[in-house]
């Protein structure tokens, strides 16, 4: 075999899609699309459409709600806890916190807490201190004679109140204004009676 006999593969090497080059090219007109206008454009849905009447998405009804400052915590199974504990990794002795949990690496973040769940078994005696735990879990680690304490959360601080701006500003300032004005009359009024004069 000699060097100009070499070339790869059948099939190896294909040449690269040329839209909208001709209709020689055979992908020319259309480009693929299938159909010109509006629906050859991407970023177009139409299959929700009915003629002009209300969709079926929107006239079914919503249910449920999803909280939006709900608590997300980090899991912690029993099983990887008891491996990072065989590993070394953790000094059984001391007390697990969150922050040894996240500086052993066994957890990548604590989010807004470890919650530990039930899931393999825990052998060793350990004393535990977390931000939730299951029934399960709690249950295992006392009958491998240790002990759990679930933090409570810490509640985040209520936001302030935006101040009113332009007309809405005025309002709230002559609202205040007329909500003082009868309580500095009720102080004026409380004074000592004057006497009356003598004759």
């Amino acid at each position: 075999m000699n060097l100009n006999e070499l070339s790869d593969n059948a099939g190896a090497r294909r040449k690269r899609k040329r839209a909208g080059r001709g209709i020689g090219s055979g992908l020319g007109s259309t480009a693929g699309r299938g159909t010109k206008g509006q629906k050859s454009r991407s970023g177009v849905s139409l299959l929700g459409f009915e003629g002009g009447q209300m969709p079926l998405y929107r006239r079914m009804p919503k249910r449920g709600f999803n909280k939006p400052n709900r608590r997300r915590y980090q899991e912690l199974t029993l099983a990887r806890l008891q491996v990072a504990l065989d590993a070394g990794k953790i000094d059984a002795g001391a007390e697990i916190t969150e922050d040894a949990l996240v500086a052993a690496g066994v957890v990548r973040r604590r989010l807004d807490g470890v919650r530990l769940i039930g899931g393999g078994e825990l052998t060793a005696k350990v004393q535990i201190n977390v931000a939730g735990a299951t029934k399960s879990a709690v249950a295992a680690v006392e009958k491998a004679g240790g002990s759990i304490t679930v933090r409570q959360p810490v509640e985040t601080a209520a936001k302030p109140k935006k101040k009113p701006k332009g007309k809405n500003a005025a309002k709230a300032a002559a609202a205040a204004e007329a909500k003082a004005a009868p309580a500095a009359e009720d102080e004026q009024g409380d004074g000592a009676a004057p006497a009356d004069d003598e004759n």
